[in-house]
């Protein structure tokens, strides 16, 4: 129960970061914000992962601040975490399957379940 918590307070916060950042970076002509928090994101998991490789009993702030934050602020950060880790293993098959099909399946499933709201 203690990690679901953890999970939850954390992702509650990253949500409101994300939210807060929507409304801070206002554009009509390039998805800016998106792209930062992405960007922002990415960063935060690499540091927490790094940092929690080198520390014992690191998984309740791995879970709050890299499930939780991250996770709520972008699910993106896990998404490039998981390719690194595929990059660093050598498995560039499942690196280029991973993330050229989450790119089209993502895109086609938008469209799909944008197509059926008509």
């Amino acid at each position: 129960m203690k990690e679901i918590a953890l999970v939850g307070l954390g992702g509650m916060i990253g949500s409101i970061m994300r939210y807060l950042a929507a409304i801070g970076i206002k554009s009509t002509q390039f998805p800016y914000a998106t792209l930062l928090v992405n960007i922002i994101g990415s960063l935060l998991i690499g540091i927490i992962m790094g940092w929690s490789a080198k520390q014992a009993n690191a998984d309740s702030w791995r879970l709050f601040l890299a499930t939780g934050i991250c996770g709520g602020f972008t699910t993106f950060s896990a998404f490039a975490w998981e390719n690194l880790q595929l990059l660093n293993q050598q498995r560039y098959t499942h690196f280029c399957v991973y993330a050229g099909g989450t790119l089209i399946l993502g895109l086609i499933a938008v469209a799909i379940g944008y197509w059926l709201t008509k």
